[in-house]
């Protein structure tokens, strides 16, 4: 007998409730911790918590990775049910999430995790991709997660901060090169390396105005890559004005290369680290 096919995700995946349903996608929250308050990812807590907290205390959570026996209460519920579970997760350099994930899927079997290698919205386009494969085709999960690993190193993921103060008040960049960069009206796009379990690094450094940066980011992006997966792409946003995500996304839709545009609000744990006026661009190149 043929087992039924479900699809698990991180919460760093960034879907929206209308995309989680549209692809049957169980989602897996990360923890949210302020010293000895814990949260879960999307569930009890949302990024304008976080930006309330910060504003009122100055201060940041943590973020906590899923635990085995998370997992393991996550998968087993369908395996036991009769389904092959594919679960695709934040990328492993940024958390160990997955290597609990496939910790947990070698003792019950039935279960297939996919590095994402990547975060946010990236991460879900895999999710959509296995999504498709499960209904289009007639693949075994095995197959279906062996398809799905393939496209790994073909997610470009990248996006601009507007600030720098979350990530100094994080203690991932210095008081002086954020002062420096609020001089120079500095916005950095920070790129994801999709081949070592999602490092990150600092790309082009934009000067200017979010609004006019953002803009010359994104059509840069469109004409970096001669071959694109047509079927999606994605916008992601924090706490970013909707006229300057309509601004990208009209720019995204005139080129009339993809058939739909994910448009798309970072998790708490990603909003925890960018920080507000944050956004990317993430598609499948062929």
């Amino acid at each position: 007998m043929n087992r039924k096919i479900k699809i698990t995700a991180d919460s760093t995946c960034d879907l929206t409730e209308e995309q989680i349903k549209q692809f049957d996608v169980e989602i897996i929250p990360l923890h949210i911790v302020y010293n000895t308050e814990s949260y879960e990812d999307g569930v009890n807590i949302f990024p304008k918590d976080i930006f309330a907290r910060y504003k009122e205390k100055k201060q940041l959570p943590k973020t906590s990775a899923v635990s085995m026996w998370e997992y393991m209460e996550h998968f087993k519920k369908y395996v036991n049910d009769g389904f092959e579970v594919i679960h695709i997760g934040l990328g492993s350099s940024i958390s160990s999430s997955f290597r609990n994930a496939e910790a947990v899927a070698s003792d019950l079997g039935h279960v297939y995790p996919i590095d994402s290698q990547n975060l946010s919205t990236a991460s879900g386009l895999l999710v959509a991709k296995a999504y498709d494969m499960i209904t289009q085709t007639d693949l075994s999960a095995k197959e279906i997660a062996d398809e799905i690993k393939k496209l790994v190193p073909k997610v470009s993921s990248s996006f601009v901060i507007d600030s720098l103060e979350f990530l100094r008040a994080g203690g991932r960049c210095s008081t002086l090169a954020m002062l420096g960069a609020n001089l120079l009206k500095i916005k950095p796009c920070i790129e994801v390396n999709n081949s070592d379990g999602a490092s990150m690094t600092v790309g082009r450094k934009y000067r200017g105005k979010f609004e006019n940066v953002i803009i010359q980011y994104t059509r840069e992006k469109l004409s970096q890559f001669s071959s694109f997966d047509t079927k999606r792409i994605a916008l992601v946003s924090c706490d970013v004005p909707d006229d300057i995500v309509k601004s990208v996304y009209d720019i995204i839709d005139e080129t009339g290369m993809f058939e739909e545009i994910c448009v798309t609000k970072a998790s708490c744990t990603i909003t925890s680290h960018c920080g507000p006026c944050t956004l990317g661009v993430m598609f499948i190149t062929k």
